[in-house]
């Protein structure tokens, strides 16, 4: 599946940046690690301070990365983006909203 993450570096991960830090394979890495894929990589001015594109096998895969980075204290307010299938969502939806009843 594919999944987008977004994140801010802290100062000490910013410090190690500027210093070199090859963050491109560290991230190629991190994914092939969890038998998935980077797409691209994009640091930015905003919001965030990178922008992550890549693949995953399942949802447990792309969870288990975004933990191990969270447990770095590498970066914060870390954002993991996953794609949906919204012909499949959709069909949930309507099944869901043909039976559920509001309140009231």
């Amino acid at each position: 599946m594919k999944v987008t993450i977004l994140a801010n570096y802290e100062p000490q991960a910013a410090k190690g940046l500027m210093q070199g830090s090859d963050r491109e394979a560290a991230i190629k890495a991190l994914f092939e690690s969890v038998g998935g894929r980077m797409s691209s990589l994009m640091f930015t001015r905003g919001k965030y301070d990178v922008v992550v594109n890549g693949e995953v096998p399942n949802q447990t895969a792309g969870m288990g990365m975004a933990l191990a980075v969270r447990a770095s204290g590498s970066v914060s307010d870390l954002v993991v983006l996953e794609e949906l299938d919204m012909k499949a969502v959709l069909v949930a939806a309507n099944k869901a909203a043909g039976v559920y009843k509001p309140a009231g």
